[in-house]
């Protein structure tokens, strides 16, 4: 399972065999079955996960207590309540496999520590965290900027296996529409 991560983090900088050791030694391999919580709000979230397969979704529940999905991940990728996860504090998110998953994961305290021994996975965490903070600038630009009918044609085109694999009522809350929006545009998308 580490060698997704591995071409992942090589793509980006070089690491020695050594630092391709402790990120081995670091990323613990597990396997979850469909539908499963692996990280709870309310709580810290405990681990940084690497999506080796399937898909894994955020989510928290609004005001009227209905689910809203903020974050699908497809692999290869990373994926926590990123902000609780870095200060150590409560998340009011909930992190849910929604296929069966083979992750990799690290705790923060392992994190911190691969960082330190290895120049060249600091190197990579500083992209990593920059790529998240432009994805999650271009997400809410979009929310606030395109259609329903554009925001979904844009998943459609960008990450069209979200659409076979993820239910459909994770995908519209996902998009910031309603089910029977999403079932309405892409009726009119099929016409």
């Amino acid at each position: 399972m580490h060698a997704k991560f591995i071409e992942l983090i090589t793509k980006h900088v070089i690491l020695s065999d050594q630092e391709k050791e402790l990120c081995r030694r670091f990323m613990e391999p597990v396997l979850y079955p469909k539908n499963c919580i692996i990280e709870e709000e309310g709580k810290v979230p405990a681990y940084l996960y690497f999506v080796v397969s399937g898909f894994v979704r955020l989510f928290h529940y609004n005001e009227k207590g209905d689910e809203v999905t903020t974050h699908i991940n497809c692999p290869p990728g990373f994926i926590t309540s990123y902000i609780n996860f870095s200060n150590q504090t409560r998340s009011d998110e909930n992190l849910e496999c929604i296929t069966e998953c083979k992750l990799l994961r690290i705790k923060r305290s392992d994190l911190d520590l691969l960082i330190q021994q290895t120049p060249s996975f600091k190197d990579f965490s500083i992209y990593v965290f920059q790529q998240s903070l432009s994805y999650n600038e271009k997400r809410s630009r979009e929310l606030a900027t395109l259609t329903a009918e554009q925001r979904y044609l844009k998943l459609m085109n960008e990450q069209p296996e979200i659409l076979h694999h993820v239910p459909m009522q994770y995908i519209a809350s996902f998009l910031g529409m309603n089910p029977k929006s999403l079932s309405r545009i892409r009726k009119n998308i099929i016409k």
